[in-house]
């Protein structure tokens, strides 16, 4: 049987939320080993000038420990 482990992470991009959550399963990965999905759990933005100028995401990130 798989034991699984959730963390929670943040992350932002300028280009869209996809590109943030890439970038957060990207960084998560550095650290963390055998990520198995990835769950989007916030969305948000920031507007300055009436732009959209910064895509936010809060991920929720699986991945398997190791026995």
């Amino acid at each position: 049987m798989a034991i699984m482990k959730v963390i929670e992470v943040m992350a932002n991009s300028s280009k869209s939320w996809e590109d943030a959550a890439k970038q957060a399963v990207k960084h998560a990965s550095k650290t963390v080993k055998n990520i198995k999905s990835a769950y989007i759990n916030e969305q948000s933005m920031v507007v300055k000038d009436n732009d959209v100028s910064e895509f936010r995401v809060n991920v929720k990130i699986s991945f398997t420990v190791n026995d």
